[in-house]
């Protein structure tokens, strides 16, 4: 009874204590700590339902025991992480968008390679990735280079399309200003194309971000070394581990939020002129 009452005060006490923030007169403060104590009481709440309806860990474990089963386990999740995020995820995710992005520039100048290659681009990025993840795990064996290749394939097309789409967003009027100063296509590319096309291509890396984390996680599923963050997700769930599989989804969570944001900062440096930074 006393957990129930605890996850009742910590959900009023949440809740009031967001729409004090909400009234604040600093938006910048609000906006980092309206998440931080949102997230705060949706555990104290799960902690507290677990523990006062007795729910079996198995089923669902308490955050204090996932927070224990991290903390001794920082050296298995360390390496599952080097394996799937740096090793997997960062070079599928690097080499697909450098790729798409050399891809889209050959089909902004070439008009046939934009009618033949998008539609298929199309296709290829509708194909689910437990269809794709078993044939190039068998293609490029069982270590992290499957799970890169996986990730080239669904990072490369969301790419490529936002880069084509952001290379057409100047106005007639725009590069007709840019002929009259006799400057060509590469110029007028560099000057004026591609920085207007900014907003689209880091569109494209933060969908990239998200996917690349997920392709080389569910890559693992179908054929891995005895290390990476989906080999440890399917095997534990099969020894009822699952608080170990909690916290390497805490691990994946923190490092696809960070991923993400680190990709919003760079764009907000770079895109500063644009109306979406402005607030």
């Amino acid at each position: 009874m006393g957990w129930l009452v605890f996850a009742l005060v910590a959900w009023g006490a949440g809740w009031a204590f967001n729409v004090w923030l909400s009234r604040r007169p600093s938006p910048g403060v609000t906006g980092l700590a309206a998440p931080l104590v949102f997230g705060v009481t949706l555990i104290a709440i799960w902690e507290g339902m677990v523990r006062g309806f007795e729910i079996n860990q198995v089923l669902l474990p308490a955050p204090s025991a996932i927070a224990a089963r991290f903390a001794g386990s920082l050296d298995i999740l360390w390496v599952d992480f080097v394996q799937t995020v740096i090793k997997g995820a960062l070079t599928g995710y690097v080499i697909g968008c450098g790729a798409a992005f050399v891809v889209a520039l050959l089909v902004d100048r070439y008009d046939f390679l934009r009618r033949g290659l998008l539609p298929v681009g199309n296709f290829v990025a509708a194909l689910p990735v437990i269809g794709m993840a078993p044939i190039l795990v068998m293609w490029f064996g069982f270590d992290w280079q499957s799970k890169a290749a996986v990730v080239v394939v669904m990072v490369f097309f969301p790419m490529l399309v936002n880069t084509v789409q952001g290379l057409q967003d100047t106005s007639a009027m725009q590069r007709d200003l840019m002929r009259t100063y006799a400057a060509g296509y590469w110029r007028t590319l560099v000057k004026l194309r591609l920085p207007a096309a900014m907003p689209f291509i880091f569109n494209g890396l933060k969908i990239g971000t998200t996917l690349a984390l997920i392709g080389a996680i569910v890559a693992e599923f179908f054929g891995s070394p005895v290390k990476g963050m989906g080999f440890r997700i399917s095997t534990s769930v099969g020894q009822l581990a699952l608080d170990l599989v909690w916290a390497e989804i805490v691990v994946a969570a923190i490092t696809g939020s960070a991923f993400y944001g680190a990709m919003a900062l760079i764009e907000r440096s770079v895109t500063f002129w644009h109306p979406s930074q402005r607030h």
